[in-house]
């Protein structure tokens, strides 16, 4: 039996999402395009769009959330990043957490039941790169929900995030709020 190929993996993930947690208005209708294109989302230089992944942190209990002052955007965000390649793609979203924040004993959120299935998927505008050549793109962000301790300490990656910090929850409505929505529905497992 052979692997599935990154595509494959990622178009399956997007329709499984489309029919069992995608609200009717969120078509996805680009990433599609761009899968069914046979784009390489997984490649950073891909446009008009490609793949990036995201970490939702919460507290144990949903009061708190980890963010990052994310030094090139300027304002606070969850930890994420381009895609790079995992076994599954919340691996590249805790990598991502870890890099950024220093976090220790993250742990995937069971609402995904120890599958690869995100949270939310959000395909956002963002800013080129002039000085790279890079136009102004999609990003299309596979958002995971993880949990770990806000006691312990983080270490900010300072190459990329001016901090790391745990803020109320609520923050998420300005800067994910599909995430917070959705978050709003479920109780705390």
């Amino acid at each position: 039996m052979t692997a599935l190929s990154f595509l494959d993996r990622l178009s399956s993930i997007v329709a499984r999402y489309r029919s069992e947690v995608a609200s009717s208005r969120e078509h996805l209708a680009l990433l599609r395009w761009q899968i069914a294109r046979g784009d390489a989302l997984d490649e950073r230089a891909t446009m008009p769009g490609h793949l990036t992944t995201s970490a939702i942190v919460l507290s144990p209990d949903h009061d708190q959330v980890l963010l990052i002052d994310h030094v090139v955007i300027g304002r606070w965000l969850q930890p994420g990043g381009h895609y790079e390649p995992a076994e599954a793609f919340h691996h590249s979203a805790a990598r991502e957490a870890i890099e950024e924040t220093g976090v220790r004993g993250l742990a995937l959120h069971p609402w995904h039941q120890g599958g690869d299935q995100p949270f939310a998927i959000d395909s956002h505008d963002v800013p080129g790169k002039p000085a790279r050549g890079e136009p102004d793109h999609v990003h299309h962000d596979l958002q995971y929900l993880f949990l770990a301790d806000p006691a312990l300490a983080l270490v900010a990656q300072v190459e990329e995030v001016h901090a790391a910090a745990w803020k109320p929850v609520a923050e998420l409505a300005a800067i994910a709020p599909r995430v917070h929505a959705r978050l709003g529905d479920m109780a705390p497992r």
